[in-house]
Parts: C-alpha cells; sequence; structure tokens
C-alpha cells in the first residue's frame, strides 16, 4: 500500500482522488471548489480511457488524459495537467484535440473540449473559476 496523498470530493463519482503529483492534487481542489462545473473525475488507469497516439519516436503509445470535468450538460471538458513537459507531451495534447473534435461530431448530444494546464502557467495565473480556467488555457 502506498501513502500517496488524496482529497475527498463532494463533486466526483470517486470518493478520494489520489494525485499522481501534488499539482493533480492542487487542480482536483480547485475543481471540487469550482461553482460553474457540476461534476468531475480522475481518470485513472483502472478505468482505462486511454487514448492512442504517435509518439515523438513515431511509435503507437498510449496516453491517459488526467481528469474529466462535467460543464453543464452538454459540455465535457478532458484536461491534462502537466508539471514538465517532454517531446511525447506536444503529440498527446495534438491527439487529445483531434479525439475531442471526433467525438464531438460523432455525435450531436455533448461537445467535447480539451484543456491543456502547464503549472508554471497554472501559478502564474491562478484562474478563479473553471470558465477563467478554460478561456485562459484553451
Amino acid at each position: 500500500m502506498t501513502d500517496k496523498k488524496y482529497l475527498l470530493p463532494k463533486k466526483s463519482v470517486f470518493n478520494k482522488i489520489v494525485g499522481d503529483s501534488d499539482f493533480e492534487l492542487e487542480f482536483a481542489d480547485f475543481l471540487e471548489g469550482a461553482d460553474d462545473i457540476i461534476s468531475f473525475a480522475k481518470n485513472y488507469y483502472e478505468i482505462h480511457f486511454k487514448i492512442d497516439y504517435k509518439n515523438a519516436s513515431g511509435a503507437i503509445s498510449g496516453y491517459y488524459p488526467d481528469f474529466f470535468v462535467k460543464k453543464d450538460n452538454k459540455i465535457i471538458y478532458i484536461v491534462e495537467t502537466k508539471g514538465r513537459e517532454d517531446l511525447n507531451d506536444i503529440e498527446k495534447i495534438k491527439r487529445l484535440e483531434q479525439w475531442c473534435k471526433d467525438a464531438s461530431k460523432r455525435q450531436k448530444k455533448i461537445v467535447y473540449k480539451m484543456i491543456y494546464v502547464k503549472q508554471e502557467e497554472w501559478d502564474k495565473y491562478k484562474p478563479k473559476s473553471f470558465v477563467e480556467l478554460a478561456n485562459m488555457f484553451v
């Protein structure tokens, strides 16, 4: 058993949010306090929401975005938080953006949008609401 830090949320379908980093937990806490969202969930490997992408070396890899955020009954954001960026992250984000466009086009009930939140920018701008975050990081 690990002693990872966690958050006990009220706006998530899960009863505990375990972060892969302190930044993920800080972001989950922000989502918990955001009055302008309905709910959110951390994407765990057990959920197995994975997007295949071509990595920087050209091989196919799997990518697990960090969070799902339900803004309202028509918009779901898929959010990637990143403390330190590497070459593969650029390819992951391009693929996530394409996945959101494709998923939104295949059906008309929900619009999927992506947000890429870099910790350096997060620390600098500290958004006060989810709408402010979405406008900053899109």
